[in-house]
């Protein structure tokens, strides 16, 4: 009885994940009301609030159903004792353009996020993990650089913390360009030099030197 009262909250908290999915990308987070996506789900509004403290809760559990494909690669690219981390980094932001291209369940959520959110007054609390993650984001990518760096894979006077920002801040343009207007270029097919367009910038600028 326990064992199928567990798993029926965890149906029940993919109802209301699967509901707010289709009601934000169709009106925007903004416009949609918890009891909007109750009534998408089938459920009360108490059963939102059993698994979500609010609104922004459930925006950051619908993004976090993203990040478990891309974690192995992404603490390889990390590892010290990773032999390639540049390599590693590069394939990980091709798989990521890849997945936002073929997969409409990430193409949704990204779209959501890039231009469906807006950081209004009841989603404050959304806005300060949006910032951390952002934050840790560039520290990650920043450790990536470093391990780069140590193996020759780019130069040794990069100035890795604005590096970082500035292929994070690439990254997110040509998704935010894209899912605004995916006919405009291809993302799929173009992947690989748009990444490598990316990673040209890190070796060669002389405005990312110390």
């Amino acid at each position: 009885m326990v064992r199928r009262t567990k798993e029926e909250a965890q149906e029940t908290r993919k109802q209301i994940l699967e509901a707010a999915e289709k009601a934000f990308y169709e009106r925007g987070v903004a416009r949609t009301t918890l009891a909007d996506i109750a009534a998408l789900a089938g459920v009360t509004r108490g059963a939102i609030y059993w698994h979500f403290s609010n609104k922004a809760d459930l925006v950051q559990a619908m993004l976090d159903t993203l990040r478990e494909p891309l974690d192995e690669m992404s603490r390889a690219s990390e590892d010290e004792e990773e032999v390639d981390p540049l390599g590693c980094m590069r394939k990980l932001l091709i798989h990521l353009f890849h997945q936002i291209a073929l997969d409409p369940k990430t193409r949704r959520i990204n779209e959501i996020l890039f231009h469906k959110c807006e950081f209004t007054d009841e989603m404050c609390d959304l806005r300060r993990q949006r910032r951390a993650a952002s934050l840790d984001c560039n520290l990650r990518i920043e450790l990536v650089l470093r391990n780069a760096m140590r193996r020759g894979q780019l130069p040794d006077n990069l100035d890795a913390a604005r590096a970082a920002i500035s292929i994070h801040a690439y990254i997110d343009g040509i998704l935010y360009q894209w899912l605004l207007a995916p006919d405009s270029f291809e993302l799929y097919k173009e992947a690989e030099r748009w990444i490598d367009t990316g990673l040209e910038m890190l070796r060669l600028s002389p405005s990312l030197r110390n």
